[in-house]
């Protein structure tokens, strides 16, 4: 792996975002957001609407809601900056469309191995909280937690943000 990557976790409104945005932005360069998340109610496309919001004119947007790997692989290069946000709701694409996970996060895990430019990648701390109380909440968490141990193991520099702060749990490595 040549390139540099960096996973940012955290709970909701942990700050998670605002930080990856500001890693992104810092590095220079004509950043690219990758969004995963669909639009499906008024609540997630004010959402959306908000992070665009946030967004100047430099950011370029790919939607990657089930394809993440392909979409990496095609933005991949020396001077690629991809920022993908977020990776909790690309497993619960994967998993609303009956997709095989496991599969899906190796071929995730492999595109982030190959990747030549700056990655940065966005997900939820869900395995925190109770165990949910039915089997489709406990099969997100769980393929969510897995994903992220997969993921964390990957990349080459690892945050947790809690509360707006940033919490190194895996330093910069070259």
């Amino acid at each position: 792996m040549s390139g540099s990557s960096l996973f940012v976790l955290g709970g909701a409104r942990s700050g998670k975002s605002r930080y990856a945005q500001a890693r992104a932005e810092a590095a220079g360069g004509h950043p690219v957001f990758v969004a995963t998340a669909e639009a499906f109610d008024d609540e997630m496309r004010a959402r959306i609407a908000h992070h665009q919001a946030d967004r100047d004119a430099r950011w370029r947007t790919v939607e990657a809601p089930r394809d993440l790997p392909a979409a990496l692989d095609a933005l991949n290069g020396d001077d690629a900056l991809v920022l993908v946000d977020c990776l909790t709701l690309w497993v619960s694409n994967l998993l609303l469309a009956n997709a095989d996970i496991p599969r899906a996060s190796r071929q995730l895990c492999d595109a982030i191995s190959r990747f030549d430019g700056t990655l940065i990648l966005v997900a939820n701390e869900v395995g925190l909280g109770i165990v949910p109380d039915n089997a489709l909440a406990r099969a997100f968490r769980d393929a969510a937690g897995l994903l992220n141990q997969s993921v964390a193991a990957t990349a080459r520099e690892v945050v947790l943000l809690t509360a707006g702060l940033p919490l190194t749990l895996k330093p910069r490595r070259g």
